[in-house]
């Protein structure tokens, strides 16, 4: 997969990738998903190869889209039962446009510069994801961000998986339902 360095593209590192997979589960049949703020598209990626039903990739730069293109491409040579969507388009203009409940995963890692952008779709997508059959909320931020400001944007949620790694906080949101 290729990595382009643009302002504010931070891919998730492997050992958080792992970790957030780990705590999701080897199999999101059912499960459809938007990576939104999507750079490389590894955690979309990776819920497709894990037999998610939708994903949805949301890239609003236009070199790293193309990027997501060429990428996907490239992992057409493994063949995915989910049905994938890469979107050139704003993720939290996107997702204020989505039905409550639309969606089951969805993960969110905007630029760590922008943090209105991160609060913002943090509580959309609390009206947007229906985790009662699996998935939940995932959210990568910067560490120094307190962990209650965050927690505080989705007071329906509980967090059911917190991480830690260098300069990234990551948590998995769950409602209860899930």
């Amino acid at each position: 997969m290729t990595v382009l360095e643009l302002p504010g593209l931070r891919p998730t590192t492997d050992r958080i990738r792992e970790n957030l997979f780990n705590w999701l589960g080897q199999d999101l049949t059912g499960l459809h998903c938007l990576d939104l703020f999507a750079g490389t598209g590894a955690l979309g990626f990776e819920a497709a190869s894990r037999g998610a039903d939708v994903v949805v990739l949301l890239e609003k730069d236009k070199k790293a889209h193309a990027n997501l293109l060429r990428n996907f491409s490239l992992l057409q040579s493994s063949p995915l039962s989910s049905k994938v969507a890469i979107l050139h388009r704003d993720s939290l203009e996107y997702l204020k446009q989505q039905a409550d409940g639309s969606s089951n995963l969805i993960f969110i890692d905007p630029p760590f510069q922008e943090s209105a952008l991160l609060e913002q779709s943090v509580i959309e997508a609390g009206r947007v994801c229906d985790d009662s059959r699996g998935g939940g909320i995932y959210v990568e931020f910067p560490s120094n961000r307190a962990r209650e400001e965050i927690e505080a944007l989705l007071p329906d949620w509980h967090c059911g998986k917190y991480l830690e790694a260098g300069q990234v906080k990551a948590f998995l949101f769950r409602s209860g339902r899930g």
